[in-house]
């Protein structure tokens, strides 16, 4: 690091942070990725590595908002980031890890940062957990028979172009996004990146198709956003339905969606790269074994400042714990906290009282959308019980109605 340079970088500097960027992933620049990723792009919250005058290593944060349990708070989300393969183990990667963390902590910025991961065993190193899982669901349209006599509602299924659409998907988001953890909020510059369709990200599929579900007002209530990739086998259609997104402010809304997509003539298989574990398509079909979910990682948060953070969102049940937090790389969070709080509001403040749990900042975050429990953490070791039955409180205490999911990468 002694010849390496970390400053921000302004929007003239952009096209080279991408090309940095696209190289260390294995990957041409193309203007299509450069432009959406220009469009969402915060130069002062941008990071450049500089050896000389080479640009080696990339890392930026966008400004957004994340469900939590209680509603949305906003959040780092940490993003662009990479060393270029002539600069890799030298330390730059910690620096920029380092640097975002203490500036989000000592400008009183986010007091949490979230990130999708390239590959799982980075970040955790940093104090990022593993707070929100993701399913990768595929299944066979003969498969999916929905269960008889289920409520479709009364209203109809129609097909529409993007311009149509979007404000349609907009008021749906908006109504389920307050409520689902993980959840991030778009503005619309996140709404052009998200309905983005060029040519070449297509893979051989169709163009972006927008079903919207509207209930016996005419108002919309769900929509599905999906292509579909040809594929004929010596005998039969064997095409495939990729959906990107799929919501409703219904239970009826949701099921008239998914059996939307489920009959699509020619369509053999589904597949949806991003789903939540506790998909409710499971509990719509007649065979749950029909929805094949991968259970990959999805969300990893950090908690950049541990007392606001925890402070920052509610809880399951009545606590009243002391934590005993350990934290290398952000040394500020390492000692005892009091959280004290409920489904109402909570307080975090320093204290000198005897802890009853010990754990990492790492745990705490992973803990925190709601998803990964305290208790599982204590069985893989990671979580001490100092107080006989504190364990139990707080696992009741930091979990959530839902599985949190992140719809999108970032």
């Amino acid at each position: 690091m002694a010849d390496v340079v970390l400053r921000p970088i302004d929007g003239s500097e952009f096209p080279a942070f991408y090309r940095v960027l696209a190289e260390t992933f294995g990957e041409d620049p193309r203007d299509a990725e450069r432009e959406a990723g220009q469009w969402v792009f915060e130069p002062d919250r941008s990071l450049a590595a500089f050896d000389r005058d080479s640009m080696v290593a990339t890392g930026a944060i966008f400004s957004r908002d994340m469900t939590v349990p209680g509603g949305p708070r906003p959040v780092a989300g940490v993003t662009m980031v990479s060393v270029a393969p002539t600069h890799r183990r030298q330390g730059i990667l910690t620096e920029i890890m380092r640097r975002q963390l203490t500036e989000l902590y000592e400008q009183r910025r986010e007091p949490v940062a979230a990130l999708w991961a390239s590959e799982g065993g980075i970040y955790g190193r940093f104090g990022y957990g593993l707070a929100a899982r993701r399913g990768l669901l595929t299944a066979r349209t003969a498969d999916l028979r929905l269960r008889p006599g289920l409520d479709l509602g009364g209203g109809r299924i129609r097909l529409a172009g993007p311009e149509e659409a979007r404000p349609h998907l907009v008021g749906v988001y908006e109504q389920v996004r307050g409520q689902q953890p993980g959840w991030l909020d778009r503005r619309d510059r996140w709404w052009d990146a998200r309905l983005r369709d060029p040519e070449q990200w297509r893979d051989g599929a169709t163009a972006l198709r927008y079903a919207l579900v509207a209930g016996e007002d005419g108002r919309v209530t769900g929509y599905a956003v999906y292509r579909i990739k040809p594929a004929w086998d010596s005998r039969r259609p064997d095409n495939e339905a990729q959906v990107l997104e799929l919501a409703a402010t219904t239970p009826q809304a949701y099921a008239a969606a998914w059996s939307f997509v489920a009959n699509l003539d020619l369509v053999a298989r589904v597949y949806k790269r991003i789903a939540p574990l506790d998909e409710p398509l499971q509990h719509l079909v007649v065979d749950p074994r029909a929805v094949r979910l991968e259970v990959l990682d999805g969300l990893w948060v950090r908690l950049a400042d541990v007392g606001r953070a925890l402070a920052d969102r509610v809880y399951s049940a009545d606590v009243d714990i002391v934590l005993d937090v350990t934290d290398d790389f952000c040394p500020w969070n390492a000692g005892r906290w009091r959280l004290s709080g409920g489904p109402a509001a909570a307080q975090c403040a320093p204290t000198r009282d005897t802890a009853d749990l010990t754990l990492s900042s790492t745990d705490l975050a992973a803990a925190y959308l709601g998803g990964t429990t305290l208790a599982s953490l204590a069985a893989a070791g990671r979580v001490g019980e100092v107080r006989r039955g504190a364990l139990a409180v707080a696992t009741r205490a930091f979990g959530a109605d839902r599985e949190p999911w992140c719809p999108e990468v970032f």
